[in-house]
């Protein structure tokens, strides 16, 4: 049998290559136990010469099924949502399942736009890091009115009894700050990201709860919010400068408390012996700078596995009840903060 190479082979063409009906071949690339081995070997065998390729459009419209799963996270160029992600393919993948990985870049109008791309892909279900700006969720419920799933990670939200996986934001930062206290630091400035967020909330109430433990007074002026950039860093190094009788930082990220160390170091402040510094996520390059930046360690990769494999039990059992699954942290000492 003759066919031209920029011809898509079909089953029909398979079935008159064996002289058979083309329901019997469907049921044997199917995997249908209606068809013998024999049969089904020859059918397969003939598929793979004439290079058949499975249209899996037309079978998805069939199923009503993609097998496709969307991501959407803030950064990937952070390390934090790079090895969740890695953690989120990784079992996807192993379940049979494609995915999508979309950026908001921390912007709500991106995110809203990206909901909007995945619900015409017809992704079977969205694990979603919200923006920093994103306030109500109004733009997730067209997709979970119509039968999608959806599973927060990171930064959990309380919503339509969807489910999310995030850490003990709550119990980090009241480590990272008694850390600071224990080691002989009184004035301690906090770099937070919005309030709006569940996640710096929760992150600046346990340093807020750590400082009264210690009798320290919480100085609101104390607290500085930003999304927590390289040069929200900086601005913030030139703050506590400024303010004069700072001798701590605990920040809600390394990004931020880095370049603020480097800012301090760049104007004759001695890390940690003057300023002691505690930053959040254990960013590669916080092991690696001088001084070593003591952090919260999370569990990215596990996070990103719990969450997969999550959202694909909702997706594949759609009476599973939703959950919220909090993971435990490390503080991750390191000379940044050794006062003594």
């Amino acid at each position: 049998m003759s066919i031209k190479k920029t011809e898509q082979i079909t089953i029909h063409d398979i079935a008159r290559a064996l002289n058979i009906d083309s329901s019997t071949v469907s049921r044997a690339l199917n995997d249908s136990p209606r068809v013998s081995s024999k049969t089904k070997q020859r059918i397969l065998e003939k598929a793979t010469e004439l290079g058949y390729q499975r249209n899996s459009l037309a079978s998805n419209l069939r199923t009503n099924k993609t097998n496709t799963i969307g991501v959407i996270v803030p950064r990937i160029s952070r390390n934090f949502f790079s090895s969740v992600i890695s953690g989120i393919e990784d079992t996807a993948q192993e379940a049979g399942y494609n995915v999508i990985i979309c950026q908001s870049f921390e912007s709500l109008e991106r995110e809203k736009k990206i909901m909007e791309t995945l619900m015409a892909n017809r992704v079977d279900g969205i694990l979603i890091s919200i923006s920093m700006h994103t306030v109500n969720y109004d733009h997730l419920k067209p997709y979970l009115n119509l039968g999608g799933s959806i599973v927060f990670y990171d930064r959990p939200c309380h919503f339509e009894n969807c489910s999310s996986i995030s850490i003990n934001d709550y119990k980090a930062s009241f480590q990272a700050t008694e850390h600071l206290i224990q080691n002989g630091c009184k004035n301690i400035v906090h770099f937070s990201g919005p309030q709006l967020i569940d996640l710096y909330k929760n992150r600046k109430q346990g340093y807020v709860d750590a400082l009264k433990k210690y009798g320290l007074e919480f100085n609101e002026a104390y607290c500085l919010e930003s999304k927590l950039s390289e040069e929200d860093g900086v601005i913030f190094a030139k703050k506590i400068l400024e303010m004069g009788h700072i001798d701590g930082i605990y920040s809600s990220n390394d990004t931020a408390a880095i370049s603020a160390v480097q800012y301090l170091k760049s104007q004759g402040v001695n890390i940690p012996k003057d300023i002691a510094v505690v930053g959040f996520n254990n960013d590669p390059i916080s092991s690696v700078i001088e001084p070593g930046l003591t952090t919260i360690n999370q569990p990215d990769f596990e996070m990103g596995k719990m969450a997969s494999t999550l959202l694909i039990n909702h997706i594949e059992n759609k009476k599973t009840k939703p959950e919220s699954k909090v993971l435990d942290i490390e503080l991750v000492i390191r000379n940044s903060s050794k006062h003594n």
